[in-house]
Formats: structure tokens, sequence, C-alpha cells
């Protein structure tokens, strides 16, 4: 079994070798060439082969083309590590000579491709999946383009929550990198303000095995516990707390709720039935336009053939990243000369039709879009999923806060003890 998944990550990796999505005859010109990253190994690897499939879609539902252009995709893979993404990135940019990138997926990979984008101006960048605040509210790149929002947007509504359901002391238990920071920053910025404590927080690795003495500090005076962990790593936390007798009510970080960590196979698994969270989708939404997504993605990629139940937060922000690319190749009709400075004028002014609704950019090129409050539920048929509690439209990365006293998150901001 191992040997047959390393194999097939090679194969995808390789020499990033071209997937040519099946479709009409060639257009005019010649074929666009977009790079696709992604984590196809470490704690992500799950998520990273769901963003895949969510990117794939979004070309397989025009053809294969856009802007009257064939359109190649070209996979290379990073394993959440900064230094290896940006290699990454590099060889499929100046090796492969891609016209556009499409990724990363997290966090600090994201900040060190937005840098790494400075240098290759003939090159436009758009994010895959990576959620730190950093990548464009900081020093952003004028051809580095985010259609997802980011992990601080993700949480907004989640501190309210936390306090309607009497949490008023929350102990913090998040992988140590830029996402999380962001992800804390957002419920805590929301949570604090309303009155909320959070006497400890627990910065742990990315990756990391055990957590046995991060579950020995947590205090017996708190009332929840804020897991901000993704993909093995959440996996291995909750087994780990199962084992020990926890029993503190948890909320969710985006990605310790997606579909590649609640279709894990363990006894937590069931207790994590009412677990509150936030995030940028929510399985059971009634949106025309989501269900729509979700059939799609269910036709093209069925459990069988190594799809979840329902898309992932990954599938869903790649899909949107890859969407956009391709929806702006229609706007100048696949013209993308002029060092496609007419081509990011359209992606600057696009207003994206997203599966959660409409979608459009700051002056950071950063989206403004919708985030939802959700709470984990189990089917008739035993899975697990997400429903909507509340649906906040239009969050700004500022989350409301006047720019003067905004403070992007870090381990120690914001603070409320």
């Amino acid at each position: 079994m191992k040997v047959t998944k390393r194999m097939a990550v090679r194969t995808l990796i390789g020499t990033a070798a071209a997937l040519v999505v099946s479709g009409a005859a060639f257009g005019q010109g010649a074929p666009v060439k977009i790079g696709l990253l992604a984590t196809l190994e470490g704690p992500f690897a799950a998520g990273g082969a769901d963003g895949m499939r969510g990117a794939e879609l979004a070309l397989i539902q025009r053809g294969g083309m856009a802007g009257g252009r064939k359109v190649e995709i070209l996979k290379g893979s990073s394993n959440a590590n900064p230094d290896v993404a940006v290699n990454a990135t590099r060889k499929l940019v100046e090796q492969d000579k891609v016209d556009i990138m499409v990724g990363p997926l997290s966090g600090s990979e994201g900040i060190a491709v937005k840098n790494y984008s400075k240098t290759q101006a003939g090159v436009t960048f758009l994010n895959g999946g990576s959620g730190a605040q950093a990548t464009t509210l900081v020093d952003p790149s004028p051809n580095f383009f985010r259609f997802n929002t980011e992990g601080a947007q993700w949480m907004v509504g989640l501190g309210k929550a936390a306090m309607d359901k009497g949490y008023k002391r929350v102990m913090v238990i998040a992988e140590d990198y830029a996402f999380p920071y962001s992800q804390v920053q957002g419920f805590m910025a929301e949570f604090c303000k309303l009155g909320g404590k959070v006497p400890v927080k627990a910065w742990v690795p990315l990756g990391g095995k055990d957590y046995a003495s991060t579950i020995a500090r947590i205090p017996k005076d708190v009332d929840a516990l804020l897991v901000v962990l993704g993909g093995a790593d959440a996996v291995n936390f909750l087994n780990q707390y199962e084992a020990a007798g926890g029993d503190k009510p948890m909320m969710g970080g985006s990605i310790t709720v997606s579909q590649d960590v609640l279709n894990y196979r363990g006894k937590r698994r069931d207790s994590l039935v009412g677990t509150i969270a936030a995030g940028p989708l929510a399985d059971t939404f009634d949106g025309a336009d989501w269900k729509a997504f979700v059939a799609d993605y269910q036709k093209h990629f069925p459990v069988s053939k190594g799809g979840f139940p329902s898309p992932s937060l990954f599938a869903l922000v790649y899909y949107q990243n890859m969407k956009a690319a391709l929806d702006a190749l229609d706007a100048v009709k696949g013209d993308l000369g002029g060092g496609q400075m007419k081509y990011r004028d359209a992606l600057s002014k696009l207003v994206l039709k997203g599966p959660t609704g409409d979608v459009k950019l700051d002056g950071n090129r950063q989206a403004i879009g919708t985030t939802f409050v959700t709470e984990v539920v189990k089917d008739g048929k035993g899975e697990l999923s997400t429903r909507v509690l509340r649906k906040v439209d239009n969050v700004e990365q500022l989350l409301g806060i006047p720019k003067d006293q905004f403070k992007i998150g870090s381990r120690d901001e914001p603070n409320c003890p």
C-alpha cells in the first residue's frame, strides 16, 4: 500500500509531466501552459491531492479550453516546506516555461512563492490554497493574485459562536507556522473583544507525531479547545487525545473539519459530531451553485476513484483560483502578450462566480468573500459533514478592524490571557 502511494506521487511529480485535459480541438495560438503546485507529500498530502482535483475540475468543465486556446496543466509537488515549494515552482517557471502558476497549498509556502513571483515579472501567479495573512497583506506582489479568502477571514463568526455555547475560556492547540497564526488571530480578534480568555496557546510542529506533552498541558478550568491542525496532524492528535481520555469540547480550525480529516476512520471520529468550526465552505450548504459544484465533483471524482463524499476545502479553493485564471483568459481572448498586463488587469477586475458566492479582489489582489460558521454532523450512512450555522458575506482581510489598529496574527498576537 505505501509503495503504491509513493509510486503514484513520483508519477505525478516526475519531471512535472504535462496533464492535457481532453476537450475540443486546438484553438487559436499555442496552448497555454499552467503550472499547478500542491502538497502531494507530507501531512497535507490528502488535501493536496484534492486540491489538484478541484483545479482539474475547473478545466474539465470548459473542455480543456480557455480564451480560444487549449490549456495544458503541468504538475509539481511540495511537502508544505517553503523551500521545497519555491524549488518546485522555479522548475515549472524557469525550466518548463509555464505561462501561469496556480499554487501552493500551505501558508508559509504561499509567502515564499509570493516573494519568488517578484523575480518573474513575465509570469502571472495565482494562489492555490495557502491562507497566511502576510501573503497579500505584507509587501504584496504585483503579479500574485489570491481568489480565496485567507485563514483569518475563514474564522469570522466563530468567536461569537464559542461565547454563545458558553466557551469563555479556551486553550489553543495549533501548528507553529503562518497559516495557524492567521486562523487563531481571526478567532481571537472577535472572541477577546466579547470577553473571552485564552490562557494557553500550544504551538506544535508541523508534521508532529507525539502530542502527549501538549495534552498534559490542558488546564482543568478551560471550557473548550480550539484545535487548528490539518491532515495527518489532526488525525494523530485526535487519536492520542482519545487514548488519553480527553473530554473537553473542541472547536475546529477550517482545515481540521475538512473532508480529508472527517473521512479518516477511528473511534475519536464520532466524537467530532457537534464540533463547531468556521471556514470558506459548509458541506451541506443548500446554495444552487454549491450543489452543482458538489455534483460535478462527485461525477468526475467519485469515492471509488479516490475522491471524497464531498469536495474538501482544498478542492474548493484550488477550483476558485484555477477558474479565475481561466475566466481571465476568456476575458482577454487568450492574449498573454505585453508582459501579461492586459491579462492581469482582467484578473484585477474579475468578479468570480464561485460555488459559494461572488468573489472580488481588494487593492492587494486578495479575495473578499463568504465565510461559514459550521457544525459537524453525521448522516444516515455514518458519514461526517458540516452544516451551516451562520453565513457571513463580504468578509474583508482587515476583519472590520481599522487599519491603524490591525495587527497580523503571530505566536503572541492577539493576546487575551
